[in-house]
């Protein structure tokens, strides 16, 4: 008799413009991958807006995030500088990548790319919207393209083997746009408050971006509990 492997399945709420969102992946993917053959792992990515009245222009990060904490330029470049080391530390390098001379950090809104997330989810599943998600965090992050310029977001839709045209007609879809809406109003009714967090089979949450060791044990720990409860009778 083969033995079944665990499923489990992960929600994460997250926002293109959250530097956390991409540490704590790319700390979860870690841990994923040492549960490789033990448990298996679906994740899907759940819309958060950060800034949901970004104008489309959007904002230099600098002058946003000033606004936002009130803090100096010596103590904004502070920042960075940590939340870079950690992202170093984390495999989710923040250096400009791109060609000449690095342009100015920015937020951009990020409702279209939202929708084409779960448009991506529902048309070719899980592992084509995580593709997704982490080309808009390296567009974001380290090549600095304006993520909520259609032509940008339909160019990495492309990029990651999706149908361009059916991407431009879901951006379009006033269904769509509604159904992240709702998806948005399900994670303030169930008290997310920020980003990451992490939805383990619809029922434990495990906010920010925590080490593999934690990921990797609360997911057994998950499992564990989960087949207690199956076991037990009635």
């Amino acid at each position: 008799m083969t033995d079944t492997v665990p499923l489990i399945s992960v929600d994460i709420w997250s926002d293109v413009m959250c530097p956390w969102c991409a540490i704590g992946y790319s700390q979860f993917a870690k841990a994923v991958a040492e549960l490789n053959g033990e448990i298996e792992v679906e994740t899907r990515w759940m819309p958060f807006e950060l800034n949901p009245d970004m104008p489309e222009a959007g904002k230099p990060q600098a002058q946003h995030l000033a606004e936002v904490y009130g803090r100096s330029a010596e103590e904004l470049a502070d920042m960075r500088a940590n939340l870079e080391e950690a992202a170093r530390r984390a495999g989710f390098s923040m250096d400009y990548t791109g060609e000449g001379t690095a342009p100015e950090p920015m937020m951009w809104n990020t409702f279209a790319a939202h929708r084409l997330l779960r448009w991506a989810l529902a048309e070719y599943g899980p592992a084509a919207q995580t593709g997704l998600k982490l080309a808009l965090f390296r567009a974001h992050f380290q090549a600095r393209r304006n993520v909520s310029d259609h032509a940008v977001l339909l160019d990495l839709v492309e990029s990651e083997g999706m149908d361009r045209e059916a991407a431009q007609a879901a951006l379009r879809d006033d269904a769509l746009a509604t159904a992240v809406r709702m998806e948005e109003q399900r994670s303030a009714s169930a008290g997310i408050r920020s980003v990451p967090a992490f939805v383990f089979n619809d029922r434990y949450l495990v906010p920010g971006a925590q080490t593999p060791e934690i990921f990797g044990d609360t997911i057994r720990k998950i499992v564990a509990a989960t087949e207690a409860d199956q076991a037990s009778p009635g």
